[in-house]
């Protein structure tokens, strides 16, 4: 099971929907709509350079709308009838957009020609595209319930109710496609029901190992009622990962009407998210992202050059310092900045940096105040490792401490980490552990309260720290 591959195909045939959609288009305009402009009279046809333009800018528009709005996200768990309605809201959506910005000048004989242009050219995209989409979705759905592709899934649970589940989804007509590899015990004591149809392999404290080994994409939770309070612990260890993560619905759920699951002949599963904003709005936090931290980059160079110049005649060692950290999902990445400290400042063993700290150099004292030594930050972000609004990354040493007071930080894992974040805006630069838990608690707020808005904000005020020069 390919990913990058399914997601280049509907790249593809999405790309050559839109450009064939809009030649068709444009012989319409000219053939059908301009002759009207000028009485009838017979115009020459001919394929302009505009049109060439058209065939490569129109697709990359609506690739960009695509993934904006989130289409080529869990590219493999899709339904016919929801992309049907997708594609029908965005083809919408993108041909007015197109409209305004590309026809509204068209040489037109009547205002009814612009209601004319704009429904060829609805109906044109919108059915292009959805037939090549049908066509690869149908074969997807097709190799699921064959079973020639399938999710690595683990079962946490093991009594009747896990039992239970796994008989009903694994004779299933029309299976959902998840592929079984075993199951997480919870009561080490107890004997496992399940254990006779799927291999055991650990228990709660063994999850993450499991996870990696495994290759695990989905996870069940089917938990017997004695065994819910134990769901705030699983869910602490495990939501920070990028899989799918299911449930049972109880009784309680059922009546409160929190249930919500798209399955009619299949077991009814609720999906638990661990998805914190609209995948619009993650998409275009990405977006953001990459392009400020580009023109940050070109606005900077000039101050990286002159601020690279003082570091390297003030102290000795490299301009650039990198360090370990945890990012998303739990993965170290090494993070750049430039030198704020001497050489070896650390020798070897964890230290962080207080008001008054002698390693911190007359250069970096400046640095750590406007937040210019983040500079080099900017590629991290690019390269996808970080992100301008986040969390700030620690290292595993630091982190094991924290989670020994707060076990609820690993949920800071959901996100990339970020050059700035709510915490350091508040708090500035930790110089121990109590100071890090102070900065977690508006770190927890920006988890709960994430958006494109809050971003900004932070953003915002990160810039007047700077310019103020009263970070620390």
């Amino acid at each position: 099971m390919n990913k990058s591959r399914q997601t280049a195909n509907y790249l593809f045939f999405d790309f050559i929907a839109a450009a064939l959609a809009w030649a068709a288009f444009f012989v319409y305009r000219k053939e059908i709509i301009e002759p009207q402009y000028f009485n009838g009279w017979d115009v020459p046809f001919e394929l302009t350079p505009q049109f060439y333009f058209g065939l490569l800018i129109i697709p990359a528009f609506w690739i960009t709308f695509y993934y904006i709005v989130g289409f080529y996200n869990n590219i493999y768990r899709r339904s016919r009838l929801l992309e049907l309605g997708q594609t029908f809201f965005t083809s919408a959506v993108g041909v007015v957009v197109i409209f305004f910005a590309f026809l509204l000048d068209d040489w037109i004989g009547s205002y009814k020609n612009y209601y004319n242009l704009v429904f060829t050219l609805f109906g044109l995209h919108f059915s292009l595209t959805y037939i090549f989409r049908l066509i690869l979705t149908t074969q997807t759905i097709h190799k699921i319930h064959h079973r020639q592709i399938g999710f690595n899934t683990l079962i946490i649970g093991s009594n009747e109710k896990a039992v239970k589940l796994y008989n009903e989804m694994t004779s299933q007509v029309w299976p959902a496609g998840n592929k079984f590899v075993g199951f997480i015990e919870l009561d080490e004591n107890s004997d496992s029901v399940l254990g006779e149809q799927l291999p055991m392999l650990g228990h709660l404290k063994d999850i993450l190992n499991v996870l990696d080994k495994e290759q695990i994409e989905e996870v069940i939770l089917a938990l017997e009622t004695s065994e819910h309070d134990k769901l705030s612990e699983i869910l602490t260890i495990i939501e920070n990962r990028q899989i799918t993560i299911w449930g049972i619905p109880d009784l309680y759920d059922l009546l409160s009407g929190i249930t919500k699951t798209n399955t009619i002949f299949g077991s009814p599963l609720i999906k638990i998210s661990n998805g914190l904003m609209p995948g619009w709005q993650e998409n275009m936090k990405r977006l953001l992202d990459v392009l400020f931290s580009v023109i940050a980059i070109i606005l900077f160079f000039p101050v990286f050059i002159v601020l690279a110049f003082i570091i390297k005649t003030t102290s000795k060692g490299p301009v650039i310092y990198k360090q370990e950290r945890i990012g998303r999902y739990g993965k170290p990445f090494y993070i750049y900045k430039l030198r704020s400290m001497v050489d070896g400042a650390e020798n070897g063993s964890p230290a962080l940096s207080s008001e008054n700290d002698t390693r911190i150099t007359p250069i970096g004292r400046f640095l750590r105040k406007t937040h210019l030594d983040e500079i080099p930050q900017f590629f991290n972000v690019i390269t996808g490792s970080m992100s301008l609004v986040g969390p700030r990354p620690e290292r595993e040493y630091y982190i094991k401490q924290i989670i020994k007071r707060a076990p609820h930080y690993t949920h800071l894992h959901k996100l990339r980490p970020g050059i700035t974040s709510w915490g350091q805006v508040k708090c500035g630069y930790a110089s121990n552990i109590d100071e890090m838990l102070e900065r977690l608690t508006y770190d927890m707020m920006y988890l709960k309260n994430i958006s494109l808005y809050i971003d900004f904000k932070i953003l915002i005020y990160t810039i007047l720290v700077s310019i103020k020069g009263n970070g620390k």
